[in-house]
């Protein structure tokens, strides 16, 4: 496989595992700096919090008259060490010191330490304000609120601090920081298992190929579309161009196919629309178009078993096809004219035969009549065709219709003049309409005919021909232009490969090339018209081709 090969040639790793690394990295990125902040934030949240419970309850307690009261009278240690000591208790604080305006502790949680000075910053307490600090005191290294007492008249006449161990907040920055972990942790977690799974479908899309590799597929993708004599059309599940190469474009007559473009607004013939429409898969169909026979093959685009579209891959088989039909023309052609020159054997066989055994006048006679009716047969044809390859091909067809038991006749006014079409299009045309009529007419039974009827009105040359088989039904009329449509079963041979159904749409697509028009219907057998326009004056016609006929 060629991504093989250049997954192989020096790409490195898939475009797939790069991507993984990409998403793995950027998942690190993201989620190692925002753990960072989020842990960084829970140290401040756990830091402010305590230091607004502080706050909130040395404020409180500064407002109790208890404690005014207690600080003004007479000995406020004892009066309020067991009070102060169940509010620290109840607040989970590890000291709540009260102490004089100086600094001298009134209360302390180690008993010891009253009437000691406060280790701490008060100067800002002692000026009204409540400050907050970090400081190591008799307890360690805490976080402490500072507040003061007024009286009435506002006077400071005391202190209060309350405090909490920076272990404390440590702690539950710490426990935070944790949950904050886990949570980062399942995040990368989910995140890179979302890049594995996305990577791993990634890598069947790009069936592994890395970024050169699938740069060079793109590049021999394109060079190919483009360097292909085939006609690459892709049509998506919306029935709209996905892709669409130049040779396509020419071939189907369609500069505008671009992506996007709907199947519908190309301008295609019908059944070629409705083929590159369905998405049906088609072995090889043949379709007319203006000025082309296109052999169109159509095939579903698959991948992981759902259908995105399909391929259409369109041929120009216009010469093939019209030099195929030419060729049958000319090959039964041919075989008229060796039937023609096996009868002329035979005739001059009893002729000399004649001679040799002294029955001159009956040689004589015998080869007389035959040119008679051969020159009757020849003045005939001619002088109504004057186009000699078309005269010449109704002649042969006389007389390969006699071999069959099928009477070939001209119509009463048939009259071709020299009209300019070309002789090979004559040929196909006529050739292939007769040889048809031939062949239905010597499968019915007698009297088995064929008629022929020629002319030229309003500037069109009309060319009809029935005969005396069967007919085509409804169905048989609407498809008897389609290539591959037969009423033969025949198989195809050495000298037909390409088998039946041909000679109609072959018939069909030099009529519509000369810019004319094909019919038919059900008379007697298959009655079919060509016209096509010529720049010719019109002829009178005495009688339809039904009516009396010259025998040829």
């Amino acid at each position: 496989m060629l991504h093989r090969a250049w997954s192989a040639s020096g790409d490195g790793r898939s475009l797939a595992s790069q991507i993984l690394v990409l998403e793995v990295v950027l998942l690190l990125a993201v989620v190692v700096p925002v753990w960072a902040l989020a842990v960084h934030e829970a140290q401040v949240s756990a830091r402010a919090e305590v230091i607004a419970r502080l706050r909130a309850m040395i404020v409180t307690l500064t407002q109790e008259p208890e404690l005014l009261a207690a600080v003004v009278g007479p000995d406020p240690a004892a009066r309020l060490a067991a009070p102060v000591e169940r509010l620290r208790a109840a607040n989970n604080v590890s000291f709540l010191v009260v102490m004089s305006p100086r600094g001298i502790r009134y209360t302390h949680p180690d008993p010891a330490q009253v009437g000691r000075p406060f280790k701490g910053t008060i100067s800002g307490a002692q000026h009204g304000h409540t400050t907050v600090e970090d400081f190591t005191g008799t307890l360690g290294r805490s976080v402490r609120v500072i507040a003061p007492v007024r009286d009435g008249d506002g006077r400071i006449v005391a202190l209060v601090s309350a405090g909490v161990p920076l272990a404390s907040i440590t702690d539950t920055a710490r426990s935070l920081a944790l949950q904050l972990s886990l949570l980062a942790a399942g995040a990368l977690a989910l995140g890179t298992l979302g890049a594995v799974a996305a990577t791993r479908r990634l890598h069947q899309q790009t069936h592994g190929l890395g970024p050169v590799g699938l740069a060079r597929l793109h590049t021999y993708h394109d060079a190919l579309l483009h360097s292909v004599s085939s006609g690459l059309v892709l049509v998506g599940q919306d029935q709209t161009v996905i892709l669409c190469n130049d040779e396509a474009r020419l071939l189907l007559d369609a500069p505008q196919a671009t992506e996007g473009t709907a199947v519908a607004a190309l301008g295609l013939p019908p059944r070629l629309r409705e083929l590159m429409s369905s998405g049906r898969t088609s072995a090889g169909e043949v379709h007319a178009t203006a000025s082309r026979m296109l052999v169109v093959t159509q095939v579903p685009a698959v991948f992981d078993g759902a259908t995105l579209g399909w391929v259409t891959t369109v041929r120009d088989r216009t010469e093939l096809v019209r030099l195929t039909g030419e060729l049958d023309s000319l090959r039964s052609f041919t075989e008229t004219l060796s039937a023609r020159a096996h009868e002329s054997d035979n005739r001059l066989h009893t002729v000399s035969v004649l001679v040799e055994i002294g029955e001159y006048e009956q040689a004589v006679a015998f080869a007389t009549s035959a040119l008679a009716q051969s020159q009757a047969r020849i003045e005939v044809v001619t002088s109504a065709v004057q186009d000699p390859p078309l005269a010449a091909l109704l002649l042969g067809k006389v007389a390969q219709a006699e071999e069959r038991g099928v009477g070939l006749e001209l119509s009463s006014g048939t009259l071709v003049p020299v009209t300019g079409v070309g002789a090979a299009d004559l040929v196909v045309i006529v050739g292939n309409l007769v040889d048809n009529a031939i062949d239905a007419a010597a499968e019915a039974p007698a009297p088995r005919w064929v008629r022929v009827a020629g002319r030229c009105v309003g500037g069109e040359l009309v060319i009809e021909v029935c005969d005396s088989g069967a007919g085509l039904s409804a169905d048989g009329a609407r498809n008897a232009f389609t290539r591959g449509w037969t009423t033969k079963t025949s198989p195809p041979t050495a000298d037909r490969p390409q088998g039946r159904g041909l000679g109609l749409a072959l018939v069909a697509e030099t009529v519509h090339r000369l810019g004319g028009t094909i019919e038919v219907r059900r008379e007697h057998g298959a009655y079919f018209t060509v016209r096509i326009p010529v720049p010719m004056p019109e002829q009178p016609v005495d009688q339809p081709i039904g009516g009396p006929r010259e025998t040829a």
